[in-house]
């Protein structure tokens, strides 16, 4: 992702989320460096779906993942999932992290089925109609080359 494809990016944003990021939050990202993928349609060069995360110490954070409304039920942000676990693994990441809004049931479900637990909880993190939502903390462990669970860290 570079700042000539965000104005694709937040018509999506502003199409999927009551509550998007705005250019500033894209725009912010990619300046520091943090790792900001396009998913495209290989016929057209569509934009189907994109995701930002964040590197830290031995771990990726997912800040972002968006599919277009008119794209999503296909497979496509498993697939934006398993890119960044190999983004995660090629940068030495252990584990995946990320939050997700509570009410937000299917998003939940994909990312159980894709080996995510809930771990924790943050309290009002999300704007929301009236006032603010919880969200769920959701880890996952870094797949190695050979379909393993990265190890951990030793103290």
């Amino acid at each position: 992702m570079t700042v000539s494809d965000l104005d694709e990016v937040v018509a999506i944003e502003h199409q999927a989320y009551a509550f998007p990021w705005t250019r500033g939050n894209f725009i912010d990202s990619l300046a520091v460096g943090h790792p900001a993928w396009l998913l495209r349609g290989p016929a057209d060069g569509a934009l189907w779906g994109y995701y930002v995360a964040m590197g830290g110490v031995e771990e990726m954070h997912l800040l972002n993942i968006t599919v277009a409304p008119a794209q999503q039920g296909q497979g496509h942000a498993r697939r934006m999932l398993d890119h960044l676990g190999r983004l995660a693994h090629a940068t030495g990441a252990l584990q995946l992290w990320l939050e997700v809004r509570e009410s937000n049931a299917r998003a939940r479900q994909l990312y159980e089925r894709n080996s995510f637990v809930a771990v924790g909880r943050r309290k009002a993190y999300y704007p929301a109609v009236q006032g603010r939502e919880d969200a769920v903390v959701m880890c996952r462990p870094v797949k190695t080359k050979d379909g393993g669970e990265a190890g951990h860290a030793v103290d």
